[in-house]
């Protein structure tokens, strides 16, 4: 953050700091004193360098070690002008995102057109080592894995729970990702706009303390 927009260093810090806490952009508005034009703009500013150091994490090294991977859906309980049921999960009407978590480590997301067999084994290939153990559940989309180089494969059948846990196959961390997520985005009243920028956010949020999410925030920013 250069000086030429206007605010002290000692209020550009505040805001760092309310951003950091997770305050909207209303409450850092009044709790700081500032427009909300202001906070907007400033947090816009830290989304971008976010969701830029997010982007080119996952380009740079490929999960390793066991990665669990799975998809989830973001959107309106109910679309507008939409009436009669709604299917849940697979096949409805909102955004699905592609999620890779490698344990102990890193955890990414992709906005993805749908949930077929070829988008997401597309993303899996890009994004995860060879030699890594995959851990995805039954969906139809990850059959296959080992005929692509993924030997150690792990499956998890959703219809037997008591599976879940058993020798470490289990998709509790990418879908403990999906819950703080939806989680984080419900008090936003979920996203419309920018959606991308919030899910690397909450990325990059994850499992991490105040200061440590302050600290690389203003590596970013330099």
């Amino acid at each position: 953050m250069n000086k030429k927009n206007g605010l002290s260093r000692y209020r550009r810090e505040k805001l760092l700091r309310a951003f950091v806490a997770d305050l909207t952009a209303s409450q850092a508005a009044l709790f700081l004193g500032l427009s909300r034009t202001t906070v907007n703009r400033y947090y816009h500013l830290f989304r971008t360098a976010i969701a830029t150091h997010q982007q080119t994490l996952a380009r740079e090294a490929l999960c390793t070690g066991t990665v669990e991977i799975d998809e989830s859906y973001f959107g309106p309980t109910r679309p507008r002008g939409v009436t009669g049921k709604l299917k849940r999960g697979r096949g409805t009407l909102k955004q699905p995102v592609f999620g890779v978590f490698e344990r102990g480590g890193r955890v990414f997301t992709e906005i993805v057109p749908d949930t077929n067999k070829k988008t997401l084994q597309a993303l899996i290939r890009g994004r995860i080592a060879l030699d890594a153990t995959v851990v995805p559940d039954g969906w139809r989309a990850y059959d296959g894995l080992v005929d692509v180089g993924y030997d150690r494969h792990l499956r998890i059948r959703k219809a037997r729970p008591k599976a879940f846990s058993k020798d470490g196959v289990h998709i509790n961390g990418i879908e403990s990702f999906w819950s703080f997520t939806k989680r984080r985005l419900a008090k936003f009243n979920g996203v419309s706009v920018n959606f991308e920028l919030h899910l690397k956010e909450c990325e990059w949020r994850w499992g991490k303390g105040p200061d440590t999410l302050a600290n690389e925030l203003k590596t970013f920013l330099v």
